[in-house]
């Protein structure tokens, strides 16, 4: 076991730190991995990340979404550490760690080609959400995931940070990979792809947030079963897929645990003796 601490930030953004012992770092996926088939922290998971929190393995979110989307969802799993936007935003015991914004004019190049598509676009940061406008496909990639629909506010990004967009269509992908190189997309519904700065993923954020806290020397275990979960799990010490994963996640992975909704957080968790 690894005598570490805990964080907070002072006004001049040192980390002021009080005793702890971790032995560990563990980051949960949440869609197909943390969470239920109805988006919500079952109670046996709940019960699962408290023993894991006095077993001395600090659990922090990797999710492409964003903070104000998880909220009951950190408080129903007792966690208080977050990646957040697939990377571009972390959280460490309740405090900001790193943020990293898109530059408004590489949106507005995203926003017309978008539109011109027949698209529509949302805009992130750790407080909000707003869109270009309310298709079918923006319908359909909120309800996936049991999320609420975003207000309306094309030009928003003018007068707020961003931080992560969604590209809300089916269709184009090779379109805008071919002419945003500076960004990269994942495909995590249907409907949508999440899209961030080239370089930003929940791996890159994994080593950020070792950085900044000085965790680098614990062992760290990566759940995930998405196309987002590869540069995850490829960061961590221990790679865990879960049962409904990908193939390609599957085949990188350490071990294969359970479908999501058949207990396989537990069944992982048990099987590295973290609780």
């Amino acid at each position: 076991m690894f005598t570490v601490h805990r964080f907070r930030w002072t006004q001049s953004k040192q980390f002021e730190v009080s005793s702890l012992n971790y032995k560990a770092i563990a980051f949960f996926d949440l869609d197909g991995t943390l969470l239920d088939q109805n988006s919500q922290i079952t109670p046996e998971v709940a019960d699962g990340m408290l023993r894991l929190k006095a077993n001395g393995v600090l659990p922090v979110i990797a999710t492409g979404r964003t903070e104000i989307e998880i909220l009951d969802i950190r408080k129903a799993a007792h966690i208080d550490s977050n990646i957040v936007m697939n990377g571009a935003y972390i959280r460490v015991d309740g405090q900001e760690v790193y943020s990293d914004l898109i530059p408004k004019a590489q949106i507005e190049k995203m926003y017309h080609a978008v539109l011109d598509h027949g698209d529509q676009l949302a805009y992130y940061n750790e407080g909000a959400i707003w869109c270009t406008g309310h298709s079918e496909d923006l319908i359909g990639a909120y309800t996936f995931i049991h999320s609420k629909i975003p207000p309306i506010d094309p030009q928003g990004f003018q007068n707020k940070p961003v931080n992560m967009l969604l590209v809300l269509g089916r269709e184009y992908r090779d379109f805008y990979e071919e002419n945003f190189p500076a960004f990269d997309f994942y495909r995590n519904t249907p409907y949508s792809m999440d899209t961030v700065k080239k370089g930003i993923s929940k791996g890159a954020a994994v080593k950020i947030l070792q950085e900044k806290t000085g965790l680098t020397n614990l062992p760290t275990y990566g759940f995930g079963d998405g196309p987002n979960d590869v540069a995850l799990l490829g960061a961590c010490d221990h790679k865990i897929a879960m049962g409904n994963a990908g193939e390609e996640l599957k085949q990188m992975a350490d071990f294969v645990t359970k479908k999501n909704t058949e207990g396989g957080i537990l069944h992982a968790l048990e099987h590295f003796q973290l609780i």
